[in-house]
């Protein structure tokens, strides 16, 4: 076994392998990812192949011999569903649950790309050209934050159907799914300027998690059913997608740690006596 990076590389891995078991169960994609692309001729045996490969790739990174290649394997995996959303939007640039779908797709690979990265650095200990060098975490980062805003640029374009996600303990719902939809386009512009980036990242991962825990938590198994969550295929499915998305944030968190943009003052080396 190997040393655990963080927060985010065992919430990452919990929501991926929460994903593949829906896979297995279901004997197809994840509702996130549908409808599916017309090239796809035989969707349940792909997806229960898939489903297995999945799993086995979120215990490997746990794995010192197969961390690596599963981490990678689980950042490919990704970015075939950021083509696929991508080519949906391309054909309807104007939609924006496209633009959505679009965006939770490539944070989910962003989330693989960074755990590639911390792991490369750990097992390693040195830096991939590109992949895992520091120019390629700013670029990861960079397009994290650009996700975040289209979270919430989806706050205010779908506000009813948020304040509908959020529970009815709470005052002010409408409000509420406005300002958590300002907070996320602070978080990403914060991101992609790389003002107090850290912080930003810390608050994004924050709020994403007590998404997980206020939202869909609760959602699993409700009797009457919620609204938006009407089905347990559905509410299994939006668990893991928001677990495995807070597991992203997490990992950029890290990835910031030992930044020297990331607000924290650098520490000079001490000249010897």
């Amino acid at each position: 076994m190997i040393r655990v990076t963080g927060p985010g590389h065992l919430i990452f891995a919990f929501g991926t392998a929460g994903i593949a078991i829906l896979g297995l169960a279901y004997d197809d994609f994840a509702l996130q990812w549908q409808p599916l692309p017309s090239w796809i001729a035989d969707p349940h045996q792909l997806a229960y192949a898939a489903g297995l490969i999945v799993l086995g790739a979120s215990f490997g990174v746990f794995v010192e011999g197969a961390a690596i290649p599963s981490a990678l394997l689980l950042t490919v995996y990704q970015s075939v569903w950021v083509l696929t959303r991508g080519a949906a939007l391309v054909a309807s640039p104007l939609r924006v649950d496209r633009w959505l779908g679009f965006s939770e797709a490539l944070g989910l690979m962003i989330g693989g790309w960074i755990l590639l990265a911390s792991l490369v650095r750990q097992i390693r200990g040195s830096d991939l050209p590109l992949i895992a060098s520091e120019r390629g975490m700013r670029a990861a980062r960079l397009l994290f934050g650009l996700c975040c805003a289209v979270y919430g640029l989806s706050h205010f374009a779908n506000a009813d159907f948020t304040a509908d996600m959020i529970p009815r303990w709470l005052p002010n719902r409408l409000g509420l799914a406005y300002l958590t939809g300002a907070g996320h386009i602070a978080a990403g512009l914060a991101l992609v300027f790389a003002v107090v980036p850290r912080l930003a990242a810390i608050l994004e991962a924050l709020m994403l998690s007590s998404f997980v825990l206020l939202v869909h938590v609760p959602s699993i198994g409700a009797a009457p059913a919620l609204d938006w969550a009407p089905t347990s295929r559905l509410q299994w499915t939006a668990f893991f997608i928001a677990s495995t998305l807070a597991g992203a944030a997490w990992l950029v968190v890290g990835s910031l740690h030992d930044s020297p943009r990331s607000g924290a003052r650098a520490t000079r080396p001490k000249l010897p006596a």
